[in-house]
């Protein structure tokens, strides 16, 4: 982390120095690696002193705390904890988007992509997805399972030539096959 340290109306003391070190550790601790740079600028009134801290974290956000006491120690406390629930709100932030992710695909096959024609915009519930639209062709159970075989797809919906009903015939992990048939 890159630290920046000005005084103003005051020399910056070793003392001083490492005390904001010690405070910013306690910060480097919490936040981890996603602090880029920290800016002090420590101040002295006539009978108060002021810290103004602002930390540049991963990401553009930039957190800042001020503080005014009569010691330093505590000044530097107050703003370093101001800082420090900024940060906390950030980090949870980044945790819950994680947590969100992307979902995995659900269906017969995942590993096969499927070409997307439509897709509905977000309702209460289930969001379908239009695939393909075709015109289901009357063909044996075994032409069926031909041209499943040729094509690559998980599944194939066909019309059944000999029970005129409709079916599905599915590709199974183990390379055999599996067949629904639509009762009338």
């Amino acid at each position: 982390m890159r630290l920046v340290l000005t005084g103003r109306h005051l020399e910056i003391s070793p003392g001083l120095r490492s005390l904001v070190n010690k405070k910013l550790a306690r910060l480097d601790r919490t936040l981890g690696e996603s602090i880029v740079s920290a800016q002090v600028v420590c101040t002295r009134h006539k009978d108060r002193v002021e810290a103004d801290i602002g930390v540049h974290m991963r990401g553009d956000h930039m957190l800042a705390g001020k503080a005014s006491g009569s010691t330093w120690q505590s000044v530097l406390t107050a703003a370093i904890d101001k800082i420090g629930r900024q940060g906390e709100k950030v980090k949870g932030k980044w945790k819950e988007r994680k947590r969100r992710g992307v979902k995995p695909a659900v269906g017969l096959d995942a590993g096969v992509p499927a070409p997307l024609v439509e897709v509905r915009p977000a309702r209460p519930g289930p969001r379908v997805v239009r695939v393909t639209r075709t015109t289901l062709k009357p063909m044996t159970l075994e032409n069926a399972a031909l041209e499943l075989t040729a094509s690559g797809d998980p599944f194939l919906v066909f019309r059944n030539a000999e029970s005129d009903g409709l079916s599905v015939l599915l590709r199974r992990r183990g390379g055999d096959f599996g067949l629904i048939e639509a009762g009338r």
